[in-house]
């Protein structure tokens, strides 16, 4: 099993980015899967999930900025960050796991995670 992370970069403030996570070894059809950040000296926080059935949740620090989606056809996880803050700034994991509720405020109890992207908002 394994989820690698893409897309980070450096962007100004508004500007855009989109992430992406390629599974490999399980098909993500059946998984909830989902975004987490860390930001420097801070706590690992849930940003989004998609359901299996396409139901995707957001915190609220992030709601009608970001859009969360996925292509099982292509086993791949996607972020679509617009309107970027300066407090955006974070290590950006995706996760993956089918034993709980699929809401954002559950995303640390994830079994599976990638190894992060870094994205910089100046």
């Amino acid at each position: 099993v394994q989820l690698v992370e893409s897309g980070g970069g450096s962007v100004q403030a508004g500007g855009s980015l989109r992430l992406s996570c390629a599974a490999s070894g399980y098909a993500i059809s059946r998984y909830c899967m989902g975004w987490i950040r860390q930001a420097p000296g801070k706590e690992r926080e849930g940003v989004a999930t998609v359901a299996s059935d396409g139901v995707t949740s957001y915190a609220d620090s992030v709601k009608g900025r970001f859009t969360i989606s996925r292509d099982n056809a292509k086993n791949t996880l996607y972020l679509q960050m617009n309107s970027l803050k300066p407090e955006d700034t974070a290590m950006y994991y995706c996760a993956a796991d089918r034993r709980f509720g699929c809401m954002w405020y559950q995303l640390l109890r994830f079994a599976d995670w990638g190894q992060g992207t870094q994205v910089t908002v100046s």
